[in-house]
């Protein structure tokens, strides 16, 4: 078989026994229905299989700069919120994508832009961008939407999640379950100060797809920020101001045609 005829399938996996095994038998059965692996990264792969749990996931996505070909996980660590299949349903899976009997679904993408006085960096993420103090002191965030400011934060920071990260850190600080099929922003305050000195919101806000949200932090001891994308921190002296919007970027999902989001929470999280 011509290697032109074969679909490449890049198969990626964490290194616990469990994905390397289950790994080593999903090749053996993709190249026995006639399909074509590869190893490393390939732009030109049909479909990314990601095996492990939603860090190997979301790992996958940043690593190969949330690539324009679909993505599908096999699920070998603990939740697996993002992970389609167990290494039980291989063959299932296998005959359904054979058939065409899948959907694409879109995931949004957050991003940020943490400028200094000299210059912006870009940063990107799937479920939630967190603003924190350095060495987890209390930190005041002045934040606006578009130009209308909103108010002056006072607590441990901030997190803005996209619909799909609403079941992540956002669930577990508080924030609000938002279906993927809506399009919208969600900032939930982590240890909120709500004295007579400091006034901040102590629930979630949900913005609009296309709104700008502007912080400016205000530093007392320690002039840097830490800011942590899906799990990766990053810190950062001097910043001026950060902005977060939607991505006109998307990140591919593959999903059974069975798949349902409320089913998948019930089943998650009750």
């Amino acid at each position: 078989m011509s290697m032109h005829k074969a679909r490449v399938i890049h198969v990626v996996s964490n290194d616990k026994p469990l994905s390397r095994e289950t790994s080593r038998i999903l090749k053996h059965k993709l190249e026995n229905n006639g399909f074509y692996i590869v190893d490393d990264f390939d732009p030109k792969a049909d479909l990314i299989i990601c095996v492990g749990g939603d860090g190997s996931f979301l790992n996958t996505l940043h690593s190969y700069n949330f690539p324009e070909i679909p993505v599908i996980g096999v699920n070998t660590g603990h939740l697996g919120f993002f992970q389609e299949l167990s290494p039980y349903q291989l063959d299932e899976f296998i005959f359904k994508y054979e058939k065409g009997d899948y959907i694409i679904q879109e995931l949004q993408l957050l991003e940020a832009a943490v400028c200094t006085r000299t210059s912006c960096i870009e940063v990107m993420a799937v479920n939630e961008i967190t603003i924190k103090g350095y060495l987890s002191r209390t930190i005041h965030l002045n934040i606006s939407l578009n130009d209308s400011f909103l108010e002056k934060f006072s607590g441990d920071g901030i997190l803005v999640a996209t619909p799909s990260g609403s079941t992540a850190y956002n669930y577990s600080l508080g924030g609000s379950i938002i279906d993927p099929t809506l399009n919208l922003l969600q900032i939930t305050p982590i240890a909120p100060i709500n004295t007579t000195a400091y006034r901040s919101f102590t629930s979630s806000f949900i913005v609009p797809e296309d709104v700008v949200i502007k912080i400016h932090p205000e530093y007392s001891f320690e002039n840097s920020v830490v800011i942590v994308a899906d799990g990766t921190e990053h810190k950062y002296r001097e910043i001026v101001e950060i902005n977060l919007t939607m991505s006109k970027m998307r990140a591919k999902l593959l999903r059974l045609k069975n798949y349902d989001f409320w089913n998948k929470v019930k089943e998650k999280f009750l």
